[in-house]
């Protein structure tokens, strides 16, 4: 938890951008897993998080904007409580650490949103995306559940995002923490793909070195030779020569912070020519937007600069042709790179998400493209300092869309179809860092993953001994 000082801020600061209301914050409860009292690991609210710091289930937060008051509404626990989890503290102590001086039972709540609702206040809330909280909020404001997110606040979701999207220097240092659980992560990955061995094994692997230091992970590893596939969860495939695998993984602090890093190697640690020459090709992409990435450029410039750059990469090997503008204009580049370029990242692995891609992503000036691919970029629009973004481009060969373009027609004047179909069996290549923008330019965050070829052939060479010298163990 931060100084309460800073949840303080954030508050006074929310309360400004609102003018008047009430802004109504619920947090999360415990989800069972099976049956009611086996419950998964509780994940608390990122946004109650953000003004509140309490990572408790059953707690929400209000922020009254028009008497200037805070109130967590909670209950202290029972007897039976402390039986099976120790002693607590009282709510009230615990909301004293965020600065906060007015508590209430948590049956409280809904006469104090019926008692502002008749008063004529507006109930600010956000967008919910568990079914427990759409219920919750149905009641407390007297709407049916199909309602729910329909009347979610634009004014509390734009103020949201404005403070959030600017990452404070306690926040950047949370992020470098999940950064190093990365580190260890990618690290191991590599070392681990090699032949004989089952995906299954390095993704439960690299799962238990986030919750060795602190995990989770900030999203469900993603981790397979058949790179070809985006998100692919699927580890039964076992490594063979000549393939390249894909470990898509970050981890989230004990504050929730999360880390998102993309590495693809060599099964067996040797790049043999075709896949030096489509890898070099995503790193030159990778840092190219690193080198260019600064405040004011709109991010979607730096989608079409990696874009731009894998097509001339393509075109040097014979996959493409023609000019490299009119291609990206076209969206020829797209059979390669169906997928954005990166997104915001902080508390949630893909920032805000749940508040609206388009209320974090763009903005009145920047609008999101409705072009294959393109649609899929979550960041549009100008960066900030303070910004935290991915930078994650990729080269894939996908049996399908290609077959799909290819029937079609499309982009006949700019792929070489024959030699993409060559590539089928390739599979995919994504390379990936987290950036923090700065006054003038960017920062690739934590300690270096290897990802040139050099580095990545030598961290894959070194002996097992590197578990020890890399203080895992």
């Amino acid at each position: 938890m931060f100084h309460k000082s800073v949840y303080m801020g954030r508050r006074a600061r929310l309360k400004k951008e609102l003018g008047s209301g009430i802004a109504l914050f619920p947090g999360n409860v415990d989800a069972a897993f099976n049956y009611g009292s086996n419950t998964y690991s509780f994940r608390q609210d990122s946004n109650f998080l953000y003004y509140f710091g309490l990572d408790h289930a059953g707690f929400s937060g209000v922020i009254d904007v028009n008497n200037d008051k805070d109130i967590i509404f909670g209950n202290d626990v029972d007897m039976d409580d402390i039986i099976w989890m120790g002693p607590q503290p009282f709510v009230s102590d615990m909301a004293a650490e965020v600065g906060i001086e007015n508590t209430a039972p948590y049956a409280q709540l809904t006469s104090f949103i019926k008692s502002a609702l008749k008063s004529g206040q507006k109930v600010h809330f956000l967008p919910p995306y568990r079914g427990e909280t759409i219920i919750e909020l149905a009641a407390l404001l007297d709407i049916s559940v199909s309602e729910v997110k329909a009347k979610a606040s634009v004014e509390l979701i734009k103020a949201v995002v404005k403070q959030r999207e600017i990452k404070d220097e306690h926040e950047v240092a949370e992020i470098e923490k999940a950064m190093f659980t990365a580190y260890m992560m990618h690290t191991t990955s590599m070392k681990m793909a090699q032949p004989g061995m089952v995906e299954q094994d390095i993704a439960g692997t690299i799962e238990g070195i986030a919750l060795a230091l602190g995990g989770p992970v900030s999203f469900p590893v993603i981790l397979s030779v058949d790179g070809q596939t985006l998100h692919n969860h699927d580890h039964h495939n076992i490594l063979k020569e000549g393939r390249m695998m894909v470990t898509d993984a970050g981890a989230e602090t004990s504050m929730h912070y999360a880390s998102d890093i993309t590495r693809t190697v060599p099964v067996g640690g040797k790049f043999n020519t075709r896949q030096a020459e489509i890898y070099q090709i995503v790193l030159d992409a990778n840092t190219e937007v690193i080198k260019a990435s600064k405040p004011g450029v709109p991010y979607r410039d730096m989608h079409f600069l990696a874009s731009r750059v894998i097509v001339n990469g393509l075109k040097n090997l014979g996959l493409m042709k023609g000019d490299t503008e009119a291609a990206v204009q076209a969206g020829a580049h797209t059979l390669f790179l169906p997928h954005g370029l990166g997104h915001m990242m902080g508390l949630d692995v893909h920032d805000m998400e749940g508040l609206g891609e388009d209320y974090v992503g763009y903005n009145d000036t920047i609008k999101r493209s409705d072009q294959f691919g393109t649609a899929y970029l979550r960041l549009g629009k100008e960066l900030k300092p303070g910004f935290v973004v991915t930078d994650e481009p990729g080269i894939y060969f996908i049996p399908a869309l290609i077959d799909q373009f290819k029937a079609e027609g499309k982009f006949k004047d700019f792929v070489n179809y024959d030699k993409v179909e060559t590539y089928k069996d390739f599979g995919g290549i994504r390379i990936e860092d987290d950036l923090l923008i700065t006054e003038d330019g960017c920062r690739v965050l934590g300690k270096p993953i290897p990802k040139t070829i050099g580095e990545v052939e030598k961290t894959m060479a070194e002996p097992r001994e590197w578990i020890k010298r890399e203080g895992f163990i």
